[in-house]
This record gives structure tokens, C-alpha cells and sequence, in this order.
């Protein structure tokens, strides 16, 4: 059973990849975190037993200045070693989304494009 977690401020969009997830398979198990702190509390937490799947926005506390957070957040799981197989996937409508996901060698989906499109969130789960 795979382990997701959901990284966002915006409860709507929380629910929103929750949902879309679960329509797609619903055998996995989703923890949610409301910003990148959160998030990487947990990931800590769960070293012995990382999670499969990071989803993460960027643009959410500004607390990691002059770098967005979730940019912050994914640099961080990159030096984890016990997560060097999660795969890492920013869902963003940040301008910057592609030029992040490709300098740290992560898939990204644009939020516009992450609307109504079911494929999206089964390739993500493969």
C-alpha cells in the first residue's frame, strides 16, 4: 500500500489531491501537512518508513526566503538518504514551477492542468 503526502496551505487543494488520488486507488494511505514545516517534521518522523509519494505546492509560508517553500521542503528530502526512491512531484501554479522541478530532478504538474484531469493523478500513483 503506498504512502502519500500532501503538502499545501490551501485546505481545498488539499482535499482536492486527496480526492483525486483516492478515485484513482483507493488502497493508499494519505497524510496531509498545511506547510512546508509541517511537512518536513513529518518526513522526518517517518524516516524509518518514508513515504512513497510527496505532492507539494511551492508558494505557501514565507518563512524560507529567498526560496519558496516548497522549493525549500524538496531540497530538504533530496539530502534524506531513507528518501532517495519517494518520488516527488510539485503541484504549483507558480510561474517558476518548471525551472524548480527540473533543477532539483522532480516531476511537476501545473495546477491548471491538475483540474479535471484524472490521468494526471494515476500516472502519478505508477
Amino acid at each position: 500500500m503506498k504512502r502519500i503526502l500532501i503538502v499545501d496551505d490551501q485546505s481545498g487543494w488539499r482535499d482536492f489531491h486527496s480526492n483525486a488520488l483516492k478515485n484513482a486507488d483507493s488502497q493508499i494511505i494519505i497524510e496531509t501537512a498545511d506547510f512546508a514545516g509541517e511537512a518536513y517534521s513529518k518526513i522526518l518522523e517517518n524516516n524509518t518508513n518514508p513515504y512513497d509519494i510527496i505532492l507539494t505546492d511551492l508558494q505557501m509560508e514565507e518563512d524560507y526566503t529567498p526560496k519558496l517553500a516548497g522549493e525549500w521542503l524538496v531540497e530538504q528530502i533530496k539530502e534524506l538518504p531513507a528518501y532517495y526512491k519517494t518520488k516527488i512531484i510539485i503541484i504549483s501554479a507558480s510561474p517558476r514551477i518548471k525551472f524548480i522541478a527540473e533543477n532539483y530532478n522532480v516531476e511537476f504538474i501545473p495546477k491548471a492542468k491538475a483540474v479535471g484531469n484524472v490521468e494526471k493523478y494515476k500516472e502519478i500513483l505508477l
